[in-house]
């Protein structure tokens, strides 16, 4: 799953180094521009999936990006569990 920092958001590179550090395989990437206008100047923001994440602060950020990815993957592991099923019963 994607997760994207635009440049101008405070803080960034905090939360991109810790994502980094603690999930090496992740797509993360720090962008010139999300295209959220306003949303980075008020309050830590990223994109996940190219779902708006955002924290009141740097650490709620980090805690809801990881809650975002966990979320995800659990739902691509069920849509594969389910796509080997219907093969299995074909």
């Amino acid at each position: 799953m994607k997760v994207r920092f635009c440049e101008n958001n405070k803080g960034k590179s905090r939360v991109y180094r810790r994502l980094q550090e603690e999930f090496p395989d992740l797509d993360a990437k720090i962008k010139k521009c999300l295209g959220q206008c306003g949303s980075c100047a008020e309050q830590p923001i990223a994109t996940v999936g190219g779902k708006k994440v955002r924290g009141k602060d740097l650490e709620d950020l980090y805690q809801s990006i990881v809650a975002a990815l966990r979320e995800g993957v659990g739902t691509e592991e069920k849509e594969d569990k389910e796509k080997r099923k219907e093969k299995k019963n074909r």
